[in-house]
């Protein structure tokens, strides 16, 4: 797999934390905590991964769903987690497959050193009791890329932050949409929900239809959708 450059990285940060990134074949974590924490992130990482490669050897179909997908027996916790949040929104299960991965590392992370932030891809789990902020990316050629940063207010120390786009990456996206960031308080629900509220944006005009269905959602604290000059915010999204 060619290397690709993580720009989205240069604008997020957190003050007070330790910098470490860790890649295991397809998975590139970057991880934030109280010291340096690449040796047991990479280890957690490994099992999850070691998990989640097993099961897909006995159901290949889970990797290819489009939408919900009944999971067989035994499954583990890793695959009904992902399962369980595409459900939630009417997705396939590999559409939270970063997220919840960020979150087990994260919560792993978080027991073994205290505060932790997981990025893998663009999805983020925060478990911290210090303020965070993040960066927003919609790609180079959008206004907003660089401008624009937030935090996320009124829902806890724990909570996921996650962003699909049509225009930027290579996740599948049956929409257009420069960037569609979603606050829940599970990471895999972020991840799940991001992907749906993004395939919602074709077009600039979209973006009011897409946050009122986002608004329907429980799971959904917050959301951010941006396509071409246009953006639209709503939530526990606080622009600072």
């Amino acid at each position: 797999m060619a290397y690709e450059e993580r720009k989205y990285r240069d604008v997020a940060g957190a003050e007070g934390f330790v910098r470490s990134e860790v890649v295991v074949d397809e998975s590139d974590l970057l991880i934030l905590a109280k010291s340096d924490a690449r040796a047991f992130a990479e280890r957690i990482l490994r099992d999850v991964r070691a998990e989640l490669v097993a099961y897909i050897a006995r159901d290949p179909g889970f990797t290819e769903a489009l939408a919900p997908r009944e999971l067989l027996s035994g499954a583990p916790r890793i695959a009904v987690e992902m399962a369980e949040s595409a459900a939630r929104f009417g997705v396939g299960p590999m559409a939270a497959v970063a997220g919840a991965v960020a979150e087990r590392v994260g919560e792993a992370v978080a027991r073994e050193f205290g505060d932790a932030i997981v990025e893998n891809g663009g999805d983020i789990f925060v478990s911290s009791q210090r303020e965070v902020a993040f960066g927003f990316y919609a790609g180079e050629k959008s206004p907003f890329t660089g401008r624009m940063r937030f935090k996320v207010a009124g829902i806890g120390e724990r909570f996921g932050v996650c962003t699909s786009s049509g225009t930027v990456g290579h996740s599948l996206s049956f929409g257009r949409a420069d960037a569609v960031t979603v606050v829940c308080e599970s990471a895999a629900d972020a991840d799940a929900a991001a992907t749906a509220i993004a395939n919602l944006v074709i077009e600039a005009s979209d973006i009011d239809r897409a946050i009122a269905e986002a608004r329907k959602f429980n799971e959904i604290k917050g959301v951010m959708a941006a396509k071409d000059d246009r953006i639209g915010i709503w939530g526990a999204i606080e622009i600072i």
